[in-house]
């Protein structure tokens, strides 16, 4: 008889976004390990993407549990929608660049929602699932944040019940990129560190995405952690044509500090010194791109060359992976983000393009890309390198020679990951 694992989640479909996958996946592949998952989610969540087409990949047979949530980004767009739109989905403006309003919203989510602004819905939450887990008598439940307080609810179940617990971080807690933008008072800096120790000392496992958040937590906990990271699943085959063009695409959010001027500077002289390269080169962008970045390029000349698609379905995405001459990826540059692992990266990998990767020095996106002979990875201050890459991907694109020879990708399927996870349930 297959185990029962209770599966805590805030993001599922139609949630877009890459924090949608992790889950979605294990769940598909978990009954082949003889798991049976059961899927806790709230009702009528307040999600910043919508991705309908992910519904049609949640298998049938699968328990879906629903409570409904109040989320305070509702009330919030009352003042200003595009702003709590926004900072839902992390994109927050540079601290010169903040409104009023947009000040006032940080301030509230830092200190008044903690450890975000899903914390309303762990109390309900507790008391549902406690009667739940009991009367299916479910022994394991898994965690998966952010939003962290999917932990506190675990945090409550495991010293409420005694159930196996395990805690899984899609991200790091205090030390992730925008913690610091949300203008915390010291009492609330110390309750989000008091927060983050409770839960990864009281968790049997805790799990993170990434070699480097792995590290950090060490410093934290005795408790077990285990690396796993995101991965690729074998997509249904599309049709496509590649790109005419010399096309660099990206695919993703690009917040404000994903600005690699390095990059633009070296596009604008390659345009500048060679007609070739300027009739041939466009740069596509297809998700959420902030109005700093988009200025940015156009301060380098390159808005007639940039094709903006917006946000798109995930199968859409895919199939610009595929077409694209070279996929681009973006890390903000700077300490906290050595840790990102993003999702894209995996699917990049086996679209069987170039990649073209930009990050801080030592993150764990550049060994996984050197280690899959995937692509190029570049910091901030390599002008020199990046342009020879990017004229040397450019003559082979012109002698009909451009691919790429990666190796070792399997163990990033996702059904192997999934059998790394089923181990430790």
């Amino acid at each position: 008889m297959p185990k029962k694992v209770l599966i805590i989640s805030y993001y599922w479909p139609p949630a877009g976004g890459p924090g949608v996958q992790r889950w979605l996946k294990f769940v598909k592949y978990l009954p082949e390990f003889d798991i049976e998952p059961i899927v806790y989610v709230p009702e009528n969540s307040n999600y910043p993407l919508l991705d309908e087409s992910l519904l049609n990949e949640v298998p049938n047979n699968v328990t879906i549990l629903k409570q409904p949530i109040k989320e305070p980004y509702k009330l919030a767009g009352l003042f200003s929608k595009k702003s709590s739109k926004a900072i839902s989905k992390g994109i927050i403006p540079e601290q010169r660049k903040q409104s009023f309003v947009e000040k006032l919203m940080l301030f509230v989510r830092g200190n008044f929602f903690i450890p975000d602004a899903r914390t309303g819905w762990v109390k309900p939450s507790v008391k549902f699932l406690s009667e739940y887990i009991a009367k299916e008598g479910i022994k394991t439940i898994i965690t998966t944040g952010p939003p962290h307080s999917m932990h506190l609810i675990g945090l409550q179940l495991k010293a409420k019940l005694g159930v196996k617990w395990l805690a899984d971080f899609r991200d790091p807690w205090t030390t992730i990129g925008y913690h610091k933008q949300l203008k915390l008072m010291s009492s609330s800096a110390k309750k989000h560190k008091h927060l983050e120790r409770e839960v990864l000392n009281s968790a049997d496992d805790v799990i993170v995405t990434s070699f480097t958040t792995k590290t950090e937590f060490e410093a934290i906990t005795s408790k077990p952690i285990h690396v796993i990271t995101n991965g690729y699943d074998y997509e249904a085959q599309q049709e496509f044509t590649m790109d005419s063009k010399f096309s660099l695409a990206h695919i993703g959010s690009l917040l404000s500090k994903r600005n690699p001027e390095v990059l633009w500077r070296v596009l604008r002289d390659l345009r500048n010194t060679s007609d070739s390269f300027a009739r041939d080169f466009q740069l596509n962008l297809i998700g959420a791109v902030s109005e700093d970045v988009l200025r940015s390029m156009y301060k380098y000349g390159l808005d007639n060359c940039i094709k903006n698609i917006g946000y798109v379905s995930h199968s859409k995405a895919v199939k610009y992976q595929k077409q694209s001459q070279l996929l681009l990826l973006i890390e903000i540059d700077s300490e906290e983000t050595k840790c990102i692992i993003p999702g894209k990266l995996f699917e990049y990998m086996v679209s069987n393009r170039p990649i073209i990767a930009l990050g801080p020095k030592d993150a764990d996106v550049e060994k996984i890309i050197k280690e899959t002979n995937t692509g190029n990875y570049f910091y901030y201050n390599n002008y020199n390198s990046l342009k020879s890459v990017i004229l040397e991907h450019y003559q082979a694109f012109k002698n009909n020679e451009l691919q790429v020879y990666a190796i070792g990708l399997q163990k990033y399927s996702r059904k192997a990951l999934t059998k790394s996870l089923s181990k430790l349930i």
